[in-house]
């Protein structure tokens, strides 16, 4: 039997509402009790957090791991190195990799390679549709059975509105939801930033906002017909919250989550072609930034994931319009949605809730909770400390930060994963 006393520290708990000092005591990796004063039990590792805040690991809903096929770019290992860095404990990735993960061995496979790094728990996303290519979909049923969380064609949309419509239908039937990229295909083909002033002064090929929107009221729809969940990633624009407020508020199975680039940045971020800052979906303008922290303040975002998108310095080292959109985001997903914080934008507790127990309750995990019995999956961080983002020397291989240079209150002293420490 081992046992971990953390002491002197703050505990927050979204899915409880628990924001108070006391001790928390872990037992053989799950979190036996916690309150105020728990004595001192024999043979127990004391850990003094000297007032930092203990909440749960972060569940981080989207990320594109790299491995299999483009390990020069990132690996499970160095994604999961990346990841505890930044208190993230569960991270789903995403299976538009080279193969696509639309067989169950290699459900399998990435499952057991998140177990093999000792650290993280990897959930795979399996592919929607064949390939990822949009045509015919997958067998749910088995990868369901190997392990699948959920579907999705990573960051390509399911374009066809039948294909749509049969992988709302047979998700469902499995009990389970399509993560959908949302923008129009057509429309974004060649585009670089979002379409307007800035695009045309700096000429670059414009991809209208008008895009997303088109793609969320097409996918409410088929989920009105199918009653199948359609889980919408990384919204950008005000038109498509919109949207998605309006479908939730008429009860339809309907969710999202966004990333931290498109509530703390806008479209001034590409500055003089900064392909740092070229993302997909592209960074938008100041109204839009504002709608999405709308969005998260009233609740119609379920979740903030990383969007990690490793990139390589060859893929960044091109002309804006050639360049690779994507942006590292594992190591600065907490600080980045604390700034929002320290802005008076946000409780912390509201903050944590769209990090931890809100994606694990989409995905209908034990993970994300402060409540006895559960994982000890767990991240001590001090909410003021501050740090300076640096390309270059982030953990893990992907270096190609939205962030670079930017100062963040918010770090992360350590990160335990059932019971076991394994950053800090």
């Amino acid at each position: 039997m081992t046992m971990l006393l953390f002491t002197g520290a703050r505990l927050l708990d979204p899915a409880s509402g628990l924001d108070a000092p006391g001790e928390m005591l872990v037992r053989d990796g799950a979190i036996l009790d916690h309150g105020t004063s728990l004595g001192r039990p024999d043979g127990a590792t004391v850990v003094d957090a000297g007032g930092a805040c203990l909440a749960p690991g972060l569940v981080d809903l989207r990320a594109a791991l790299g491995e299999p096929g483009a390990e020069h770019r990132e690996t499970i290992a160095s994604a999961a190195q990346a990841a505890v860095a930044g208190g993230i404990t569960t991270l789903c990735a995403l299976p538009d990799t080279d193969p696509a993960i639309d067989d169950p061995a290699l459900v399998s496979f990435l499952i057991r390679k998140g177990e093999a790094t000792g650290c993280v728990s990897i959930l795979p996303y399996a592919a929607a549709t064949a390939g990822c290519q949009g045509r015919e979909i997958s067998e749910y049923g088995l990868l369901k059975e190997a392990g699948a969380i959920a579907f999705t064609d990573g960051r390509r949309a399911v374009g066809n509105a039948r294909t749509m419509r049969l992988a709302l239908s047979y998700a469902r039937a499995f009990g389970s939801f399509v993560v959908q990229h949302p923008e129009e295909p057509a429309l974004a083909a060649g585009g670089a930033a979002t379409e307007g002033e800035r695009a045309t002064r700096m000429g670059l090929p414009g991809i209208p906002p008008a895009a997303e929107c088109m793609m969320v009221e097409r996918d409410i729809a088929l989920a009105r017909i199918t009653r199948g969940h359609v889980h919408f990633a990384h919204l950008s624009t005000a038109a498509a919250l919109d949207r998605i407020r309006a479908a939730k508020a008429e009860g339809l199975a309907v969710t999202c989550d966004t990333a931290p680039p498109y509530f703390d940045l806008n479209e001034t971020a590409i500055g003089e072609y900064r392909t740092y800052a070229k993302l997909s979906p592209p960074l938008r303008d100041e109204a839009d930034r504002l709608a999405v922290l709308a969005a998260l303040q009233d609740g119609t975002i379920d979740a903030v994931a990383s969007d990690h998108q490793p990139r390589d310095a060859d893929d960044k080292r091109l002309p804006f319009a050639q360049a690779e959109a994507g942006g590292a985001g594992l190591a600065t997903l907490l600080a980045v949605t604390l700034a929002r914080v320290h802005g008076g934008d946000l409780t912390l507790l509201q903050a944590l809730d769209l990090l931890t127990a809100r994606p694990a309750r989409l995905l209908g995990l034990d993970v994300g909770t402060l409540r006895k019995g559960a994982p000890a999956d767990l991240v001590l961080f001090h909410p003021e400390r501050g740090w300076r983002v640096e390309a270059g020397r982030l953990p893990g291989k992907a270096q190609n930060t939205p962030f670079d240079g930017r100062a963040l209150e918010g770090k992360v002293l350590g990160t335990w994963k059932a019971g076991r420490r394994v950053f800090g």
